[in-house]
């Protein structure tokens, strides 16, 4: 018996006579299998959050090796901001950093200087999301990334040779890698959504999380290393930037070796090249079926676009903040959600994690930066949870209200300890207290990791059209590196007048983010990039869109046996502008009774 499937390609009720096509395809009946699978679940009665959600049947081909060697390529680039975050702090808080550019250790200029040092990188970061949007519209993403991560390169070798006082190439060179992490935040997390399938977009584009944490990992145990085993010198500060240089060149050499996005491909018109690189990502034949079903999909997608958004480079500007106020609404959702990301605390614990462990306590430069190891290799291990058991099985939305709650919990308990115990005045012990906020400091970071680290990137990358989504996500990634400019350049001074108060304030943040989140972000798990509108239509409150949306896919999949397909057409039915219509009135009448509670 074979299963015949029939997919919807029309978008709204608007357009219905223009896109009058459905397909129906024949395929093996392995859905079958996949729901045995969850049967065990089903019989207690218990909705499996870790099963893979797929809006249509998909070919097991499609989850193959090269979707995520190509994941991978792209997240190095994410691996050059890790490392910076890694290493940055110790390194310009180490004596002969600060001896080497005629700074006294301690002093209010040594301070200013540093934190200088430290945030002209973000503040670069900053343009270079910015500059990213119209390389990426006129050159595409994959020469996009080249000549970003060439400009990365240059900027990490001149570093290297502000010595002798001459603090002006380390500042040149700060500027230049800092417009390269600008500029991949915008791009990489654009091209990875492009190139992934829906049901594991999410975790494809979660993966440049993971190579942020690697050069996370990598630069925090570089700069224990050299303290612990290098001789006192330049070289204890000299050998942690140089190392810089090679996730530069990885990033360099990952990018000429990627395949340019077929989604942008088909946009500017070179269908031979976009149909070439779809089918050698998702391993299929030019005549199979579910290319059949994602080329006609993404075609229709992008026509609709350029009739209603238009392809210029201002155009999107002018959707956006003029023309559609629906996508000025989303924005500054994902705007708030950087916000919090970045206001949580997760900025002070990556450049400040010394400072901060020793408010709580720990004793000793190296047991601090030991600390701060140990703190790269939580978040490390963290970031694999997230891409592959959080992401795409639990979701998005859920993630960020579990996580957002107990970060709050740990944040309030921290700074309630450090009010009353004080464990940093002279003679204190910290005592079991102390020793239970140090392990707060750590379940607030697993907590933080598995939701809030890498959620932004992938739920903002989402829920933008094709013609918008890089000048959308540009401003997201500006947006993003805000808070983190913020952060890095007022720390100090917050611990300084606030005290215990700073983690008061996170908490508070973490909070806020929960009714935020309830009220205002709704799941994208699972929904093609094509439909993800239909999350956000008028009166679907975000806690029951994706259960309402999704429901409206699955019953948009006709499955009938050989005996009820029609043979005539060799399976191949097309159904008409009124059959369409009464489908849309029943997904609107769905989003308008529903009483489905989503979280």
């Amino acid at each position: 018996m074979y299963i015949y499937t029939c997919v919807y390609v029309y978008r709204n009720t608007s357009d219905i006579d223009k896109y009058s096509g459905v397909f129906l395809f024949k395929r093996e009946p392995r859905q079958e299998n996949r729901k045995k699978s969850n049967m065990g679940f089903e019989k207690l009665g218990i909705r499996n959050i870790f099963a893979r959600v797929e809006e249509r049947p998909t070919p097991p081909k499609v989850y193959n090796w090269r979707i995520y060697a190509t994941a991978l390529l792209a997240a190095t680039s994410s691996v050059l901001i890790g490392y910076d975050s890694g290493f940055i702090g110790g390194t310009v808080a180490n004596e002969h950093f600060l001896t080497n550019f005629n700074m006294e250790p301690h002093t209010t200029r040594a301070q200013d200087s540093t934190a200088n040092v430290i945030s002209c990188f973000h503040a670069a970061a900053f343009f270079g999301a910015l500059f990213g949007y119209p390389m990426a519209h006129f050159f595409g993403r994959k020469i996009s990334l080249i000549v970003f991560a060439a400009i990365g390169t240059v900027g990490s070798s001149i570093m290297l040779i502000a010595v002798g006082g001459n603090i002006i190439p380390l500042y040149i060179g700060r500027v230049m890698t800092g417009l390269t992490v600008g500029a991949s935040t915008n791009l990489t997390v654009v091209y990875l959504s492009e190139v992934a399938p829906s049901s594991i977009r999410g975790q494809i584009v979660a993966l440049f999380e993971v190579g942020w944490r690697v050069g996370d990992l990598v630069g925090f145990w570089i700069n224990y290393g050299v303290v612990e085993h290098v001789a006192p010198g330049n070289r204890q500060w000299l050998i942690p930037v140089a190392i810089q240089i090679i996730p530069a060149a990885m990033f360099l050499l990952a990018s000429v070796v990627l395949v340019e996005s077929p989604r942008w491909l088909f946009q500017v018109g070179r269908e031979n090249e976009a149909l070439k690189n779809l089918c050698w990502l998702r391993q299929l034949s030019i005549d199979d079926d579910y290319m059949d079903w994602e080329i006609n999909s993404i075609k229709e997608s992008i026509a609709l676009q350029n009739s209603t958004i238009g392809n210029g480079i201002l155009d999107p500007a002018k959707e956006v903040f003029i023309n559609n106020t629906k996508y000025f609404k989303r924005l500054g959702i994902t705007f708030c959600l950087f916000l919090f990301q970045n206001f949580m605390g997760i900025q002070a614990l990556n450049y400040y994690s010394v400072t901060l462990f020793q408010s709580l306590g720990v004793r000793g430069t190296n047991a601090s930066l030991f600390s701060s190891g140990l703190f790269a290799v939580c978040k490390f291990i963290c970031t694999f949870i997230y891409v592959f058991l959080i992401v795409d099985q639990c979701g998005r939305r859920y993630a960020f209200l579990v996580s957002s709650t107990f970060c709050s919990i740990f944040f309030w308990y921290i700074g309630a300890y450090l009010k009353i115990a004080d464990p940093t005045r002279p003679g204190a012990d910290a005592g079991q207290g102390g020793k239970a906020a140090i392990a707060m400091m750590y379940l607030w970071t697993v907590s933080f990791i598995c939701a809030w680290s890498g959620g932004p990137f992938v739920w903002a990358a989402e829920v933008y059209e094709q013609n918008i989504r890089v000048f959308t996500q540009s401003l997201n990634a500006a947006v993003s590196w805000v808070p983190i400019f913020i952060m890095t350049r007022l720390t100090t001074n917050m611990v300084n007048a606030m005290h215990y108060g700073i983690f008061f304030f996170f908490a508070s943040i973490a909070a806020l983010s929960v009714p935020f989140v309830f009220f205002f972000v709704p799941e994208t798990k699972g929904i093609p990039l094509e439909e993800i509108d239909r999350l956000f239509e008028k009166g679907i409150p975000a806690y029951r869109a994706h259960n309402i949306v999704h429901q409206y896919l699955k019953d948009s999949v006709v499955e009938e046996s050989d005996k009820g397909s029609t043979d005539s057409n060799y399976g191949f039915e097309i159904f008409d502008a009124a059959t369409k219509q009464k489908n849309e009135e029943i997904f609107i009448e769905n989003a308008e009774n529903s009483s489905t509670f989503e979280h």
